[in-house]
């Protein structure tokens, strides 16, 4: 397969594919973010310490 025979919409297919992998994983990262910030809110609210919390295996 020469370079010329790969047309624009095979280029925007691999392109948007690549972007729509990085979107996802972003979006899982921050998810995961948010949910970290939710547990240490409810451990602040409970009054546990982090060491608390660990050794409970609340938090890793």
């Amino acid at each position: 397969m020469s370079i010329n025979s790969i047309d624009k919409d095979d280029l925007q297919n691999i392109e948007n594919s690549k972007d729509s992998k990085a979107v996802k994983e972003e979006s899982e990262k921050k998810a995961c973010a948010r949910r970290r910030i939710e547990l240490l809110k409810d451990l602040k609210d409970s009054g546990l310490t982090l060491e608390e919390a660990k050794d409970l295996g609340l938090i890793d």
